[in-house]
């Protein structure tokens, strides 16, 4: 599929509902889809049914007003794509008092092209978490890996993503590379139900084995479990980093994506 078609899909498939999976609480303005996941919340659209100006104000002026109005919730973000209109959104997000976070890019592939029978370096593994091992200390491990890749302030992995890959059927899978047992690099695949996409979402790789192929190796796994679990497509939103690796496994670049955040203040 061309760029093109690809961000087509992604606009039809992963945008609104979709992206709301597991919100507790679900709630409609206008084109707005809002969700909140505990003292978090989330805002998505598939377009902002072509509001300008004033009315933009008045969307962003809703939602920030939902949120405040519920005690719980600390911060929400409000999701856009580098091809929403108006073109001047990120000023009415701003004066709205939202914060921009880095930008990411949004790449998407096709999935048997990116199963291939890449095989990790001599001496490591790969496997789902849980898979011959104990799944809290694997999820303990990636942990780990995140805090080291990422900084000592990366989020612990908790009980929700224990439970989430202790479901029958889950929606979610954690990728883990070892070498001698220690676990190198990770990634999660997050199946999106009811769509051709499957999500590849948080990949890291410890330093000194970086540049071997093992990332790659673990994209080509997750993306072999994906077709196994219906999905056509998948996709990722990376940084400057990860970008180059997922291109040469076969993705494509369609749109960038920026968090915007509120948070109460006080």
């Amino acid at each position: 599929m061309a760029a093109a078609e690809l961000l087509c899909a992604h606009d039809e498939d992963l945008r609104t509902s979709s992206e709301l999976a597991g919100a507790t609480d679900v709630h409609r303005i206008g084109p707005l889809w809002l969700g909140r996941y505990g003292s978090r919340g989330f805002v998505t659209y598939r377009d902002l049914d072509g509001a300008e100006g004033a009315a933009v104000d008045d969307l962003i002026g809703a939602a920030v007003a939902h949120f405040a109005a519920v005690a719980e919730v600390q911060a929400f973000e409000w999701k856009t794509r580098g091809h929403d209109a108006p073109a001047d959104l990120a000023t009415h997000l701003a004066r709205a008092g939202l914060v921009a976070d880095d930008p990411e890019t949004v790449m998407i592939g096709d999935a048997s092209l990116l199963a291939a029978d890449l095989r990790p370096p001599e001496g490591t593994l790969l496997r789902r978490a849980g898979d011959g091992a104990e799944l809290a200390t694997d999820v303990a491990a990636v942990g780990v890996l995140h805090r080291e890749v990422f900084g000592p302030d990366s989020p612990d992995l908790d009980a929700q993503l224990i439970a989430q890959l202790s479901e029958p059927d889950p929606a979610v899978e954690l990728w883990l590379a070892e070498i001698e047992g220690a676990v190198v690099c990770a990634g999660r695949l997050d199946r999106v139900r009811g769509t051709r996409f499957a999500g590849l979402f948080g990949g890291a790789t410890r330093a000194d084995q970086r540049h071997r192929g093992i990332y790659r190796a673990l994209t080509a796994a997750r993306a072999a479990s994906a077709l196994r679990q219906g999905a056509s497509l998948v996709y990722a939103e990376c940084t400057v980093l990860s970008r180059p690796i997922l291109e040469r496994s076969g993705l494509v670049a369609v749109t960038t994506t920026t968090p915007w955040t509120w948070r109460r203040s006080g």
